[in-house]
Protein backbone atom coordinates (compact mmCIF):
# COMPACT_ATOMS: atom_id res chain seq x y z
CA UNK A 1 0.00 0.00 0.00
CA UNK A 2 1.47 3.73 -0.84
CA UNK A 3 0.98 5.84 2.20
CA UNK A 4 -0.41 9.17 1.90
CA UNK A 5 3.15 10.86 2.86
CA UNK A 6 4.54 8.95 0.28
CA UNK A 7 1.85 9.67 -2.33
CA UNK A 8 1.90 13.53 -1.33
CA UNK A 9 5.97 13.39 -1.29
CA UNK A 10 6.03 11.68 -5.06
CA UNK A 11 3.44 14.20 -5.65
CA UNK A 12 5.77 17.12 -4.32
CA UNK A 13 8.69 16.37 -6.58
CA UNK A 14 6.34 15.32 -9.48
CA UNK A 15 5.76 19.43 -9.07
CA UNK A 16 9.60 20.67 -8.57
CA UNK A 17 10.31 18.38 -11.69
CA UNK A 18 7.39 20.01 -13.94
CA UNK A 19 8.19 23.71 -12.19
CA UNK A 20 11.14 23.14 -13.58
CA UNK A 21 10.98 22.12 -16.85
CA UNK A 22 8.18 24.97 -18.03
CA UNK A 23 10.31 27.71 -16.47
CA UNK A 24 13.78 26.16 -17.69
CA UNK A 25 13.24 28.58 -20.86
CA UNK A 26 11.86 31.80 -19.42
CA UNK A 27 14.92 31.56 -17.35
CA UNK A 28 17.30 31.23 -19.67
CA UNK A 29 17.75 35.10 -20.73
CA UNK A 30 18.09 35.79 -16.71
CA UNK A 31 21.32 35.50 -15.23
CA UNK A 32 21.00 34.35 -11.56
CA UNK A 33 24.01 35.14 -8.92
CA UNK A 34 24.94 32.09 -7.46
CA UNK A 35 27.50 32.84 -5.00
CA UNK A 36 25.54 35.95 -3.76
CA UNK A 37 22.74 32.95 -3.37
CA UNK A 38 25.02 30.36 -1.57
CA UNK A 39 26.49 33.58 0.85
CA UNK A 40 22.51 34.52 1.67
CA UNK A 41 21.71 31.13 2.51
CA UNK A 42 24.67 30.17 3.91
CA UNK A 43 24.05 33.09 6.21
CA UNK A 44 20.08 33.34 6.70
CA UNK A 45 20.16 29.17 7.52
CA UNK A 46 22.79 28.82 9.35
CA UNK A 47 23.64 31.88 11.99
CA UNK A 48 19.96 33.33 11.30
CA UNK A 49 18.20 35.98 13.95
CA UNK A 50 14.79 35.36 12.41
CA UNK A 51 13.61 33.69 15.37
CA UNK A 52 14.94 36.49 18.01
CA UNK A 53 13.73 39.27 16.26
CA UNK A 54 10.37 37.37 15.98
CA UNK A 55 10.46 36.90 19.35
CA UNK A 56 10.89 40.56 20.63
CA UNK A 57 7.95 41.23 18.39
CA UNK A 58 5.29 39.19 19.87
CA UNK A 59 6.64 38.67 23.27
CA UNK A 60 8.40 41.71 24.69
CA UNK A 61 6.61 43.89 23.17
CA UNK A 62 3.04 42.46 21.80
CA UNK A 63 -0.14 43.90 20.45
CA UNK A 64 1.59 46.72 18.50
CA UNK A 65 -2.14 48.79 17.96
CA UNK A 66 -1.11 52.01 15.45
CA UNK A 67 -0.64 54.85 17.63
CA UNK A 68 -0.09 53.21 21.02
CA UNK A 69 2.79 53.06 23.07
CA UNK A 70 4.00 49.75 21.78
CA UNK A 71 3.70 50.58 18.66
CA UNK A 72 6.06 53.40 19.40
CA UNK A 73 8.09 51.06 21.03
CA UNK A 74 8.65 48.47 18.21
CA UNK A 75 8.86 51.05 15.66
CA UNK A 76 12.03 52.69 17.85
CA UNK A 77 13.85 48.97 18.13
CA UNK A 78 13.25 48.06 14.69
CA UNK A 79 15.34 51.67 13.60
CA UNK A 80 18.20 50.98 16.14
CA UNK A 81 18.42 46.94 14.79
CA UNK A 82 18.77 48.20 11.40
CA UNK A 83 21.40 51.32 12.46
CA UNK A 84 23.26 48.64 14.45
CA UNK A 85 23.67 46.21 11.87
CA UNK A 86 25.55 49.00 9.60
CA UNK A 87 22.48 50.48 7.55
CA UNK A 88 22.55 54.31 7.01
CA UNK A 89 20.21 56.63 7.71
CA UNK A 90 18.04 54.32 9.85
CA UNK A 91 14.99 56.65 10.84
CA UNK A 92 11.20 57.02 11.85
CA UNK A 93 9.57 59.35 9.69
CA UNK A 94 6.15 60.50 11.18
CA UNK A 95 2.78 61.10 9.07
CA UNK A 96 -0.59 62.48 10.53
CA UNK A 97 -2.65 59.61 11.90
CA UNK A 98 -5.28 61.16 14.88
CA UNK A 99 -5.54 59.49 18.70
CA UNK A 100 -4.07 56.83 19.69
CA UNK A 101 -5.61 54.45 22.11
CA UNK A 102 -4.98 51.91 24.55
CA UNK A 103 -6.89 49.58 26.72
CA UNK A 104 -6.06 49.35 30.51
CA UNK A 105 -9.16 47.19 32.26
CA UNK A 106 -11.27 44.57 30.30
CA UNK A 107 -14.26 42.65 32.09
CA UNK A 108 -17.29 41.10 30.55
CA UNK A 109 -19.76 38.76 32.54
CA UNK A 110 -23.09 37.26 32.40
CA UNK A 111 -24.87 37.44 35.82
CA UNK A 112 -28.31 36.56 34.86
CA UNK A 113 -30.35 34.40 34.08
CA UNK A 114 -27.16 32.78 35.86
CA UNK A 115 -23.26 33.42 36.38
CA UNK A 116 -20.79 33.18 33.17
CA UNK A 117 -17.81 34.72 32.14
CA UNK A 118 -17.77 35.88 28.71
CA UNK A 119 -15.46 35.97 25.72
CA UNK A 120 -15.34 39.16 24.48
CA UNK A 121 -12.77 42.28 23.67
CA UNK A 122 -13.39 45.77 22.90
CA UNK A 123 -13.35 47.29 19.94
CA UNK A 124 -10.17 49.49 18.74
CA UNK A 125 -10.82 53.33 20.18
CA UNK A 126 -14.01 52.35 22.09
CA UNK A 127 -14.59 54.65 24.80
CA UNK A 128 -14.89 53.38 28.14
CA UNK A 129 -17.76 52.10 30.25
CA UNK A 130 -19.15 54.57 33.69
CA UNK A 131 -16.89 52.13 35.83
CA UNK A 132 -17.97 49.12 36.13
CA UNK A 133 -21.61 48.75 35.03
CA UNK A 134 -24.33 45.80 35.24
CA UNK A 135 -27.40 46.18 32.40
CA UNK A 136 -29.96 44.65 31.06
CA UNK A 137 -29.28 42.94 27.80
CA UNK A 138 -31.46 44.18 25.24
CA UNK A 139 -31.49 42.44 21.76
CA UNK A 140 -32.54 44.31 18.34
CA UNK A 141 -31.17 41.78 15.89
CA UNK A 142 -34.81 41.54 14.39
CA UNK A 143 -35.69 44.63 14.26
CA UNK A 144 -35.66 47.49 11.70
CA UNK A 145 -34.10 51.49 11.95
CA UNK A 146 -38.04 52.42 12.17
CA UNK A 147 -38.70 49.91 15.04
CA UNK A 148 -35.52 50.44 17.09
CA UNK A 149 -35.68 54.35 16.48
CA UNK A 150 -39.07 53.65 17.84
CA UNK A 151 -38.07 52.28 21.44
CA UNK A 152 -34.81 54.61 21.42
CA UNK A 153 -36.48 56.34 24.89
CA UNK A 154 -36.21 52.46 26.36
CA UNK A 155 -32.54 51.85 25.76
CA UNK A 156 -30.85 54.06 28.66
CA UNK A 157 -28.44 51.80 30.39
CA UNK A 158 -28.80 49.16 28.28
CA UNK A 159 -26.21 46.54 26.97
CA UNK A 160 -27.71 46.61 23.47
CA UNK A 161 -27.17 43.85 20.80
CA UNK A 162 -28.39 45.21 17.33
CA UNK A 163 -26.79 42.55 15.10
CA UNK A 164 -28.90 38.72 14.65
CA UNK A 165 -27.59 35.64 15.46
CA UNK A 166 -24.60 34.42 13.41
CA UNK A 167 -25.45 32.32 11.46
CA UNK A 168 -22.50 32.51 8.79
CA UNK A 169 -19.20 31.47 10.33
CA UNK A 170 -16.21 32.02 8.44
CA UNK A 171 -14.93 28.12 8.03
CA UNK A 172 -13.26 28.49 4.78
CA UNK A 173 -9.87 30.02 3.95
CA UNK A 174 -8.63 31.61 0.87
CA UNK A 175 -7.64 29.21 -2.20
CA UNK A 176 -4.07 28.25 -2.31
CA UNK A 177 -2.92 30.20 -5.74
CA UNK A 178 0.04 27.47 -6.32
CA UNK A 179 -2.14 24.78 -5.97
CA UNK A 180 -4.99 26.17 -8.42
CA UNK A 181 -4.34 25.86 -12.96
CA UNK A 182 -2.81 29.22 -14.15
CA UNK A 183 -6.30 31.51 -16.21
CA UNK A 184 -5.29 34.27 -18.32
CA UNK A 185 -6.82 37.48 -16.31
CA UNK A 186 -9.58 39.12 -18.21
CA UNK A 187 -8.32 42.55 -19.89
CA UNK A 188 -10.43 44.31 -17.12
CA UNK A 189 -8.92 42.67 -14.21
CA UNK A 190 -5.54 43.90 -15.17
CA UNK A 191 -5.77 46.84 -12.97
CA UNK A 192 -3.49 48.48 -9.78
CA UNK A 193 -5.01 46.14 -6.54
CA UNK A 194 -7.84 46.75 -4.40
CA UNK A 195 -8.38 50.03 -2.36
CA UNK A 196 -8.16 50.39 1.02
CA UNK A 197 -7.15 48.58 4.22
CA UNK A 198 -8.46 44.74 4.83
CA UNK A 199 -11.97 44.87 6.75
CA UNK A 200 -12.69 48.49 4.90
CA UNK A 201 -16.02 49.83 4.66
CA UNK A 202 -17.15 50.74 0.75
CA UNK A 203 -19.35 53.48 0.16
CA UNK A 204 -22.98 53.48 -0.63
CA UNK A 205 -23.21 53.97 -4.48
CA UNK A 206 -24.39 57.67 -4.09
CA UNK A 207 -27.45 56.86 -2.08
CA UNK A 208 -28.36 59.78 -0.28
CA UNK A 209 -29.12 59.79 3.76
CA UNK A 210 -27.84 57.39 6.26
CA UNK A 211 -28.12 53.61 5.93
CA UNK A 212 -30.11 51.71 8.18
CA UNK A 213 -27.37 50.40 10.21
CA UNK A 214 -26.19 54.17 10.53
CA UNK A 215 -30.05 54.65 11.71
CA UNK A 216 -29.66 52.23 14.45
CA UNK A 217 -26.57 52.93 16.31
CA UNK A 218 -27.79 56.60 16.40
CA UNK A 219 -30.80 55.58 17.91
CA UNK A 220 -29.03 53.86 20.38
CA UNK A 221 -26.31 56.34 21.41
CA UNK A 222 -29.08 58.83 21.38
CA UNK A 223 -31.10 56.31 23.64
CA UNK A 224 -28.54 56.35 26.30
CA UNK A 225 -27.53 52.97 25.94
CA UNK A 226 -24.53 51.48 28.35
CA UNK A 227 -22.63 49.58 25.73
CA UNK A 228 -23.34 47.97 22.29
CA UNK A 229 -22.43 44.22 22.05
CA UNK A 230 -21.20 42.74 18.85
CA UNK A 231 -21.24 39.53 17.53
CA UNK A 232 -17.96 38.23 15.66
CA UNK A 233 -18.33 35.29 12.43
CA UNK A 234 -15.44 33.69 14.38
CA UNK A 235 -16.33 29.86 15.07
CA UNK A 236 -14.59 27.38 18.59
CA UNK A 237 -13.85 30.79 20.51
CA UNK A 238 -12.10 32.94 17.72
CA UNK A 239 -13.01 36.50 17.95
CA UNK A 240 -12.52 38.73 15.11
CA UNK A 241 -11.98 41.96 16.47
CA UNK A 242 -10.57 45.24 14.05
CA UNK A 243 -12.72 49.05 14.28
CA UNK A 244 -12.63 51.70 12.19
CA UNK A 245 -10.75 55.10 12.55
CA UNK A 246 -11.57 56.73 15.62
CA UNK A 247 -14.76 58.57 16.14
CA UNK A 248 -14.75 61.08 18.53
CA UNK A 249 -18.30 62.03 18.54
CA UNK A 250 -18.95 58.53 19.01
CA UNK A 251 -19.23 57.92 22.62
CA UNK A 252 -21.12 54.62 22.94
CA UNK A 253 -18.81 52.06 24.19
CA UNK A 254 -18.35 48.77 21.79
CA UNK A 255 -17.50 44.96 22.84
CA UNK A 256 -17.06 42.60 20.50
CA UNK A 257 -18.15 38.66 21.54
CA UNK A 258 -17.10 34.98 20.37
CA UNK A 259 -20.58 33.74 18.11
CA UNK A 260 -21.60 31.15 20.54
CA UNK A 261 -21.52 33.41 23.15
CA UNK A 262 -22.99 36.19 21.22
CA UNK A 263 -25.65 33.86 20.12
CA UNK A 264 -26.56 32.46 23.63
CA UNK A 265 -27.38 35.78 24.71
CA UNK A 266 -29.37 36.11 22.15
CA UNK A 267 -31.58 33.10 22.40
CA UNK A 268 -31.80 33.89 26.02
CA UNK A 269 -33.15 36.98 25.50
CA UNK A 270 -35.38 34.94 22.91
CA UNK A 271 -36.77 33.01 25.28
CA UNK A 272 -38.15 36.13 27.30
CA UNK A 273 -35.25 35.09 30.30
CA UNK A 274 -34.16 38.75 31.66
CA UNK A 275 -30.57 38.65 30.99
CA UNK A 276 -28.25 40.98 32.43
CA UNK A 277 -24.04 41.24 32.06
CA UNK A 278 -21.40 42.96 34.29
CA UNK A 279 -19.03 45.07 31.64
CA UNK A 280 -16.09 47.18 32.54
CA UNK A 281 -14.13 49.07 29.57
CA UNK A 282 -11.78 51.11 30.53
CA UNK A 283 -9.40 52.40 28.05
CA UNK A 284 -7.31 55.93 27.55
CA UNK A 285 -7.02 57.95 24.39
CA UNK A 286 -3.75 59.19 23.12
CA UNK A 287 -3.29 62.43 21.87
CA UNK A 288 -0.69 63.95 23.00
CA UNK A 289 0.81 63.30 19.38
CA UNK A 290 -1.28 62.72 16.51
CA UNK A 291 1.50 61.12 14.52
CA UNK A 292 2.67 58.07 14.00
CA UNK A 293 5.82 56.90 12.60
CA UNK A 294 7.13 54.68 9.54
CA UNK A 295 10.63 52.99 9.65
CA UNK A 296 13.14 53.64 6.98
CA UNK A 297 16.88 52.87 6.11
CA UNK A 298 18.95 52.25 3.32
CA UNK A 299 22.36 49.85 2.48
CA UNK A 300 23.49 52.25 0.07
CA UNK A 301 24.38 51.12 -3.96
CA UNK A 302 28.13 51.33 -5.11
CA UNK A 303 27.69 51.53 -8.82
CA UNK A 304 28.19 55.21 -9.69
CA UNK A 305 25.69 54.87 -12.75
CA UNK A 306 23.15 53.17 -10.45
CA UNK A 307 23.17 54.54 -6.93
CA UNK A 308 20.54 56.89 -6.94
CA UNK A 309 18.03 54.02 -8.24
CA UNK A 310 16.60 52.40 -5.58
CA UNK A 311 15.00 48.97 -4.83
CA UNK A 312 12.43 48.48 -1.53
CA UNK A 313 11.73 45.78 0.58
CA UNK A 314 8.81 46.16 3.44
CA UNK A 315 6.56 45.23 5.51
CA UNK A 316 3.44 46.93 8.15
CA UNK A 317 4.92 46.72 11.60
CA UNK A 318 1.51 47.64 13.49
CA UNK A 319 -1.28 45.05 14.18
CA UNK A 320 -4.38 44.92 15.96
CA UNK A 321 -4.81 44.62 19.64
CA UNK A 322 -6.11 41.43 20.51
CA UNK A 323 -3.60 39.06 20.50
CA UNK A 324 0.29 39.52 18.97
CA UNK A 325 -0.01 39.77 15.44
CA UNK A 326 2.21 37.02 14.84
CA UNK A 327 1.19 35.71 11.56
CA UNK A 328 0.08 39.73 10.41
CA UNK A 329 2.63 40.82 10.84
CA UNK A 330 5.10 40.31 13.27
CA UNK A 331 6.77 37.13 10.80
CA UNK A 332 6.44 39.72 7.97
CA UNK A 333 8.20 42.13 9.67
CA UNK A 334 10.50 39.82 10.91
CA UNK A 335 11.87 38.17 8.02
CA UNK A 336 11.96 41.66 6.35
CA UNK A 337 14.61 43.03 9.33
CA UNK A 338 16.30 39.25 9.34
CA UNK A 339 16.95 40.20 4.96
CA UNK A 340 18.68 43.26 5.78
CA UNK A 341 20.89 42.23 8.33
CA UNK A 342 21.78 38.84 6.37
CA UNK A 343 22.53 41.25 3.22
CA UNK A 344 24.98 43.31 5.67
CA UNK A 345 26.69 40.12 6.98
CA UNK A 346 27.42 39.12 3.47
CA UNK A 347 28.92 42.88 2.83
CA UNK A 348 26.95 42.52 -0.32
CA UNK A 349 27.87 45.64 -2.06
CA UNK A 350 24.78 46.52 -4.26
CA UNK A 351 24.72 48.47 -7.45
CA UNK A 352 20.96 50.27 -6.57
CA UNK A 353 20.51 51.13 -2.81
CA UNK A 354 18.07 49.09 -1.35
CA UNK A 355 16.02 50.37 1.07
CA UNK A 356 13.29 49.08 3.66
CA UNK A 357 10.46 50.10 5.63
CA UNK A 358 8.40 48.66 7.95
CA UNK A 359 4.80 50.76 7.71
CA UNK A 360 2.61 51.88 10.38
CA UNK A 361 -0.81 52.05 10.51
CA UNK A 362 -1.39 49.52 7.30
CA UNK A 363 -4.21 47.98 9.15
CA UNK A 364 -6.15 51.12 9.61
CA UNK A 365 -6.04 51.45 5.49
CA UNK A 366 -2.70 51.41 3.97
CA UNK A 367 -1.98 54.79 6.22
CA UNK A 368 1.66 54.61 6.44
CA UNK A 369 2.64 53.60 3.03
CA UNK A 370 -0.11 55.78 1.38
CA UNK A 371 1.60 58.67 3.20
CA UNK A 372 5.10 58.00 2.04
CA UNK A 373 4.09 57.36 -1.45
CA UNK A 374 2.34 60.74 -1.55
CA UNK A 375 5.05 62.97 0.16
CA UNK A 376 7.83 60.99 -1.93
CA UNK A 377 6.20 59.47 -5.10
CA UNK A 378 3.41 61.24 -6.39
CA UNK A 379 2.59 64.11 -8.53
CA UNK A 380 4.12 65.62 -11.88
CA UNK A 381 6.81 67.08 -9.65
CA UNK A 382 8.08 63.71 -9.35
CA UNK A 383 8.19 61.60 -12.23
CA UNK A 384 11.84 61.28 -11.32
CA UNK A 385 11.92 59.87 -8.32
CA UNK A 386 9.13 57.37 -9.79
CA UNK A 387 12.01 56.08 -12.18
CA UNK A 388 14.17 55.68 -9.64
CA UNK A 389 12.29 53.49 -7.70
CA UNK A 390 12.74 50.43 -9.45
CA UNK A 391 10.56 48.24 -7.66
CA UNK A 392 8.81 47.64 -4.05
CA UNK A 393 8.74 44.20 -2.55
CA UNK A 394 6.01 43.97 0.08
CA UNK A 395 5.28 41.08 2.78
CA UNK A 396 2.18 40.57 4.05
CA UNK A 397 -0.86 38.37 3.78
CA UNK A 398 -0.43 34.49 4.81
CA UNK A 399 2.41 33.27 6.58
CA UNK A 400 4.56 30.00 6.10
CA UNK A 401 7.16 29.70 3.54
CA UNK A 402 7.19 31.92 0.07
CA UNK A 403 5.73 29.72 -2.55
CA UNK A 404 6.52 32.69 -5.42
CA UNK A 405 4.78 35.39 -5.91
CA UNK A 406 1.70 37.37 -7.60
CA UNK A 407 2.83 38.84 -10.34
CA UNK A 408 0.30 41.69 -10.57
CA UNK A 409 -0.74 40.36 -14.39
CA UNK A 410 2.35 41.70 -15.05
CA UNK A 411 3.97 39.12 -18.09
CA UNK A 412 7.32 40.80 -18.87
CA UNK A 413 8.21 40.18 -15.26
CA UNK A 414 7.66 36.35 -15.04
CA UNK A 415 10.74 35.06 -16.33
CA UNK A 416 12.73 37.10 -14.50
CA UNK A 417 10.97 36.06 -11.01
CA UNK A 418 11.06 32.49 -12.11
CA UNK A 419 14.82 32.29 -12.91
CA UNK A 420 15.04 34.52 -9.38
CA UNK A 421 12.61 31.75 -7.21
CA UNK A 422 14.23 28.60 -8.81
CA UNK A 423 17.65 28.49 -6.53
CA UNK A 424 14.81 28.17 -3.74
CA UNK A 425 12.85 25.19 -4.66
CA UNK A 426 14.03 22.86 -2.27
CA UNK A 427 13.24 25.58 0.92
CA UNK A 428 9.57 25.13 -0.53
CA UNK A 429 9.25 27.28 -3.09
CA UNK A 430 6.90 26.45 -5.98
CA UNK A 431 5.91 29.03 -8.81
CA UNK A 432 4.89 32.61 -9.22
CA UNK A 433 1.24 33.06 -9.74
CA UNK A 434 0.28 35.54 -12.62
CA UNK A 435 -2.73 36.98 -10.97
CA UNK A 436 -2.49 40.34 -8.29
CA UNK A 437 -3.44 40.77 -4.81
CA UNK A 438 -4.83 43.81 -3.08
CA UNK A 439 -5.25 45.09 0.35
CA UNK A 440 -1.79 45.72 1.81
CA UNK A 441 0.96 48.18 1.12
CA UNK A 442 2.35 47.20 -2.39
CA UNK A 443 -1.18 48.54 -4.11
CA UNK A 444 0.19 52.11 -2.43
CA UNK A 445 2.92 51.88 -5.03
CA UNK A 446 1.04 50.23 -8.00
CA UNK A 447 -0.91 53.04 -7.58
CA UNK A 448 1.54 55.62 -8.39
CA UNK A 449 2.44 53.79 -10.75
CA UNK A 450 5.71 51.52 -9.57
CA UNK A 451 5.57 48.09 -9.52
CA UNK A 452 4.84 45.95 -6.41
CA UNK A 453 4.58 42.69 -5.44
CA UNK A 454 3.96 40.53 -2.29
CA UNK A 455 4.75 37.00 -1.68
CA UNK A 456 2.19 33.90 -2.39
CA UNK A 457 2.54 32.47 1.10
CA UNK A 458 -0.22 29.35 2.86
CA UNK A 459 -3.19 30.48 3.71
CA UNK A 460 -4.50 27.23 5.84
CA UNK A 461 -5.91 28.42 9.01
CA UNK A 462 -5.53 32.09 8.00
CA UNK A 463 -8.38 33.18 7.05
CA UNK A 464 -10.53 31.29 9.28
CA UNK A 465 -8.68 31.24 12.43
CA UNK A 466 -5.70 33.82 12.74
CA UNK A 467 -6.04 37.03 10.70
CA UNK A 468 -6.94 39.88 13.08
CA UNK A 469 -8.32 37.84 15.91
CA UNK A 470 -7.77 36.85 19.05
CA UNK A 471 -5.22 33.64 18.69
CA UNK A 472 -2.94 35.16 16.56
CA UNK A 473 -0.65 34.14 18.29
CA UNK A 474 3.57 32.90 18.21
CA UNK A 475 2.09 29.51 18.19
CA UNK A 476 1.02 29.80 14.76
CA UNK A 477 4.32 30.33 13.51
CA UNK A 478 7.40 28.11 12.33
CA UNK A 479 10.51 30.09 12.49
CA UNK A 480 12.14 27.74 10.06
CA UNK A 481 9.88 29.52 7.45
CA UNK A 482 10.80 33.19 8.84
CA UNK A 483 14.63 31.71 7.77
CA UNK A 484 13.30 30.81 4.46
CA UNK A 485 11.45 33.80 4.04
CA UNK A 486 14.31 36.16 4.92
CA UNK A 487 16.94 33.97 2.66
CA UNK A 488 14.31 34.49 -0.50
CA UNK A 489 13.71 38.10 0.21
CA UNK A 490 17.42 38.73 0.58
CA UNK A 491 18.03 37.18 -3.06
CA UNK A 492 15.52 38.80 -4.50
CA UNK A 493 16.02 42.41 -3.65
CA UNK A 494 19.80 42.23 -3.99
CA UNK A 495 19.31 40.41 -7.83
CA UNK A 496 16.68 43.36 -8.16
CA UNK A 497 19.59 45.95 -7.16
CA UNK A 498 22.07 44.63 -9.65
CA UNK A 499 19.91 44.18 -12.68
CA UNK A 500 21.30 45.80 -15.31
CA UNK A 501 17.55 46.70 -16.31
CA UNK A 502 14.61 48.36 -14.29
CA UNK A 503 11.92 45.86 -13.59
CA UNK A 504 9.13 45.99 -16.58
CA UNK A 505 6.00 46.93 -15.37
CA UNK A 506 2.83 47.78 -17.30
CA UNK A 507 2.14 50.55 -14.21
CA UNK A 508 4.77 52.86 -14.67
CA UNK A 509 4.22 56.07 -15.27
Amino acid sequence: MITRPLRLATAALAGLALLAGSTSARQAAEPVDADAIARIRDEGLNRSQAGELFTHLVDRIGPRLAGSPEYDEAAAWARDRLAAWGLENARLEPFEFGRGWQLEKFTLEMIAPRYMPLVGYPEAWSPSTAGEIEADVVFLGERSADEVEAVRGDLRGDAVMTAGQVTNFIRTDRVQPTEQPEVEPEPAARGRGGRGGRGGRGGRGGEAGPSPAQRINAAIREGGAAVQLKPSRGEHGTLFVQAGRDNADDLLPKVVLIGEHYNLLARLSAQGLPVRVRVNVQARFLDDDLTNDNVLAELPGTDPALADEVVMLGAHLDSWHTATGATDNADGSAAVLEAMRILTAIDAKPRRTIRVALWGAEEEGLIGSRAWVEANLEGDERVEARRRLMVYFNVDPGKGPIYGWFLENNAAARPIFDAWLAPFLDLGARRNVPRGIGSTDHVSFNRAGVPGFNPVQDYVGYDVREHHTNVDTAERIDRADIRQNAVILASFVLHAANRPEPIPSEVRR
